[in-house]
């Protein structure tokens, strides 16, 4: 009998868990991504930020998966699905036939109809965005240092960060830190600590998805910081000069977009509904609308939680919703009862700001400042890939704290989105 063929698209953490939780089940898996790495972001900010190499916080996939002859690894971009001829479609025209399909694509940045901020403002989502964000704040500095016009430099020594969600508070406090502790010895005819690092939130207040009491506790923090937050204003444009805030400019030549995603074009390609960002709307078994042997996981797909909420776009759901389609097509394979419809178990909201300050929301318990950042940071480095990976964070993360010297400061990425 043929084996059965799970082609799985996207290399992300609802991907991934899939694939390993279908070790030893009479199946040929092929995962196709369009970058040849997985890719932990919840560290991704720290890339960003000067923090960490690249290297730390991704991995090759097929380095992943050596020990697996099942799993074929192609490095692709898929472009449709033909439902019909059970086939994805590749960009230049090949096809990949499948007998079970799981979309796990992911999400971009979204701008809520205004695609012309991305080349001024980019988002956070994967190495490359990572690398141009700290190529820009390092090379925001070393012009500052040239620049004779005050003015001028006082526009490049500001960064408007937009959107006051765990990205954005965590993107504000290391860039503060950078500014305020790292790099004064270094300059001669500019002083880093008159930087300013703005934080814009359309919303009332930071980190909205917290407690209040922990929300209140982040913005405290990020102001001793010197963070200027800047609750209830909507952006209204963002140019290479700065970003406007209704009839109120900023000017700044460094912005960072941290304020919406847009899933991935799934829906589109299967002709399902979806919900206003894209996110297809899944059923229990977190199968596509009509298809028996279609499913959507991880940020790609809107899953109803207890409450009624959406299920958060966060790697633990992710992390869940792969093991749970593992179950479905496992018990499909062996002929077992199918598993009950998917259940997302909250395991606690984390945020940092700053190197020694963080809130933990469990429900139960709500924990600030330097013994939640250490549990933060234990929690993070259990979930990194291999040994290595995990002694190389930490060691940079201790060296960081006792040093204040960031590792990562190399300007080594070609600028494509503003003259050198």
């Amino acid at each position: 009998m043929q084996e059965h063929h799970v082609v799985v698209v996207g290399g992300g953490f609802a991907g991934l868990y899939l694939v390993n939780d279908l070790k030893g089940l009479p199946v040929r898996i092929t995962l196709i991504d369009r970058r040849n790495h997985h890719l932990f972001q919840p560290l991704l900010y720290q890339v960003a930020t000067t923090l960490l190499s690249t290297s730390e916080i991704a991995w090759p996939i097929r380095n992943l998966y050596r020990d697996r002859p099942e799993v074929t690894t192609l490095l692709a971009e898929v472009t449709g699905v033909d439902r019909d001829a059970k086939t994805v479609l590749l960009k230049g025209g090949a096809t990949v036939g499948y007998d079970t399909l799981v979309l796990a694509t992911g999400a971009t940045h979204a701008y809520f109809g205004h695609d012309e901020w991305e080349p001024v403002a980019p988002g956070l989502k994967t190495l490359e965005d990572a690398t141009t964000i700290r190529r820009r704040v390092l090379l925001a500095f070393e012009r500052a240092e040239m620049e004779e016009d005050p003015a001028a430099r006082d526009a490049l020594l500001t960064f408007a960060i937009v959107g006051a969600g765990p990205t954005g508070v965590e993107l504000a406090g290391i860039i503060a830190e950078l500014a305020r502790a790292t790099l004064p010895p270094e300059f001669r005819r500019i002083d880093t600590r008159t930087t300013r690092v703005v934080l814009i939130e359309a919303g009332p207040r930071v980190l909205s998805s917290f407690a209040e009491n922990l929300s209140a506790y982040a913005q405290r923090t990020l102001e001793k910081l010197g963070v200027e937050v800047r609750l209830g204003h909507a952006v209204t444009a963002c140019t290479a000069e700065g970003v406007a805030m209704g009839d109120v400019f900023l000017p700044c030549r460094t912005i960072v977009w941290a304020a919406g995603v847009q899933a991935s074009p799934a829906a589109t390609w299967l002709g399902v509904p979806s919900d206003r960002a894209g996110r297809v709307l899944v059923d229990p078994s977190l199968r596509a609308p009509g298809a028996e042997d279609i499913f959507v996981a991880g940020d790609t797909a809107m899953v109803q939680w207890e409450n009624g909420k959406p299920v958060p776009g966060i790697a633990p759901a992710a992390k869940q919703q792969g093991a749970h389609v593992a179950k479905v097509i496992r018990a499909k394979l062996i002929g077992s009862p199918p598993p009950a419809r998917f259940r997302y178990r909250h395991q606690g909201s984390l945020a940092t700001i700053g190197k020694s300050a963080a809130i933990i929301d469990f429900g139960w318990i709500k924990l600030r400042g330097w013994l939640a950042w250490w549990i933060w940071g234990i929690a993070h480095i259990y979930f990194l890939i291999g040994t290595r990976s995990r002694l190389a964070v930490a060691w940079s993360w201790v060296w960081i704290y006792l040093s204040r010297q960031h590792s990562a400061r190399l300007i080594t990425q070609k600028e494509t989105m503003r003259e050198e």
